[in-house]
């Protein structure tokens, strides 16, 4: 649904340009900041892929159109004042230029007390030790054993999440999902696939009744 009053009121700045803060429609996370003009705009609404005007080059530019990176917009939402932009997507590959999920990862403070564990987080370290490996990681232990060991911990770990359910002891069962957590966003880093990826698969899946995957994988 396109709001043409909301488009009629947005302001530009003296070069033409609004400010778009891309977030991930999923997990919420600020991917990166760029600048649209109205064409731009008009481009990114009717081709719902974000496209953004370079103000470097002082040209307009498609996400991914080189890298393959691309973004489908969600929706796209202006502020009180209508000068600044929010563009919900879900991506196909990182966000950022240098290979970043996201291009916010250098952090300037931290009040050092809440938690800022995240499964994407704990992503981006896993994907960290297969590219610098550090020495006496076990992450990078997995990595450099290869694939068949890191199927090999995925299988133990789903039968200790079988074993400690059939048990009914919440707290094994809580510490063995886990492990196997951790062990298949290992398998997900060495196999190339993201997060985004299986969130964009579980999305497709509206409505799940009957049992498909046998007839779905023949």
């Amino acid at each position: 649904m396109i709001n043409k009053d909301t488009i009629a009121k947005l302001k530009f700045d003296a070069a033409g340009l609004i400010p778009a803060v891309v977030q991930d429609f999923y997990t919420r996370q600020v991917l990166t900041v760029a600048y649209m003009n109205a064409e731009s705009l008009e481009i990114s609404i009717r081709e719902g892929r974000t496209c953004f005007f370079s103000r470097s080059r002082q040209a307009l530019w498609r996400k991914g159109e080189t890298s393959g990176n691309t973004q489908k917009i969600v929706r796209i939402t202006a502020d009180c004042d209508f000068d600044a932009l929010v563009v919900e997507v879900i991506k196909k590959g990182p966000a950022c230029h240098t290979g970043a999920e996201s291009c916010f990862t250098n952090e300037l403070y931290s009040d050092g007390e809440t938690e800022l564990f995240s499964v994407d987080a704990l992503y981006e370290m896993l994907r960290g030790r297969k590219v610098e490996k550090k020495e006496g990681s076990y992450t990078t232990y997995l990595f450099e054993k290869g694939l068949e060991k890191i199927l090999k911990k995925v299988g133990e770990e789903c039968t200790e999440v079988i074993i400690g359910a059939m048990k009914r002891s919440r707290e094994e069962t809580i510490y063995e999902i886990a492990d196997l957590m951790y062990h298949v966003l290992v398998l997900m880093v060495e196999q190339g696939i993201s997060i985004a990826d299986i969130k964009a698969e579980l999305a497709s899946r509206h409505v799940v009744d009957h049992k498909v995957k046998q007839e779905t994988m023949q």
